[in-house]
Order: C-alpha cells, then structure tokens, then sequence
C-alpha cells in the first residue's frame, strides 16, 4: 500500500525542504540525468518555491527573468530529472511545480471554467482510508499500486460567484 507523508492541509510548499537542502537534492537529481544545476534552473526552482500553488507558463516567465525558449528547455529538463511535475488542468496551459518527493504528498483542485489549480493535503486517516480503497480497487483489476494523484475537478470561488453574479443579472 503506498505510503505518504501529510501535513495538516497546509499548501504543500509548506513541506518544501530547508532551502539549501532543496538545493543538493535538485543538483544530484539533475547530476544523475546528466545535466547541471544552473542558474535559469535554479531560478525556475526558486519560482515554484515562492509559488503558493502550480504555476503556468506566464506565470513563471512573470516571476522571472527568462525567455519563454529557454523556460520550455529547462522545465523539460527539470521534468525529466524529477524535480518537476506537469500539472495537466482543464485550459490551454499546463501548471508546474515541485516534485512530491521534494514537497510532500498532496492533491489538487482544479478548476473547470477558469483552469486555476490549488494544492490541498488531506488528513493523514481520510489518506489512509483513501490508499486502501485505491490498493483494493488496482489489486481487483491485477493492478499493484505504487501511490495515486489525485485531482478534484469543479469550480473555483471565482467562478462561483461569477455564475452567481451573472444569473442575477438576468
């Protein structure tokens, strides 16, 4: 059965490894896929750190310094090293951030009008609950479970209220 470690639903940057840590870690991933730690890499890492959530494209051109061409390299690099994770969501752009093995576990909500993804952790006894219903339903297809992601689709508060305000305004 997977196992996971959880905090108290806290953003799962709040897990982020002491900084200098987080460093080594991304260096020796990046040193095993036969690449370096450089200094645009380092930027993008320090952007999804400060990020309290995935972030999009722009968002991270907007956070930093870089050219689009060269964000695109590294975050494929960085995603083929495991530090990052591409964050698939309901609009034209995906959402990226840290590994869960340098964050934590935690889940997303996405949401379906406007695409924005926020990080939530559950509690350590709905998440057991949850990896065993998950082990039993992959072991009846012949399935072994190694973890899950999962992801809750909806609408955000945002777009909640701008049904609301657009339906009372008819």
């Amino acid at each position: 059965m997977p196992n996971h470690t959880h905090s108290d639903g806290e953003s799962s940057h709040a897990g982020v490894q002491h900084k200098d840590a987080l460093y080594k870690e991304v260096a020796a991933r990046l040193l095993a896929a036969g690449q370096r730690f450089t200094a645009n890499r380092r930027t993008i890492v320090d952007a999804l750190v400060n990020g309290d959530r995935p972030l999009s494209i722009p968002e991270i051109l907007q956070a930093t310094s870089l050219a689009q061409s060269s964000l695109y390299r590294n975050l494929t690099v960085l995603e083929a090293a495991g530090v990052v994770t591409r964050v698939i969501t309901t609009d034209e752009w995906g959402r990226f951030e840290l590994s869960e093995e340098l964050t934590g576990h935690h889940h997303h909500l996405v949401c379906s009008q406007c695409g924005a993804v926020t990080d939530v952790t559950i509690p350590d006894d709905v998440e057991s609950d949850l990896d065993r219903a998950l082990s039993k339903l992959a072991s009846r297809a012949g399935f072994e479970l190694s973890h899950h992601r999962l992801d809750l689709v909806g609408l955000c508060s945002s777009c909640q209220l701008s049904l609301t305000t657009r339906a009372q305004l008819r």
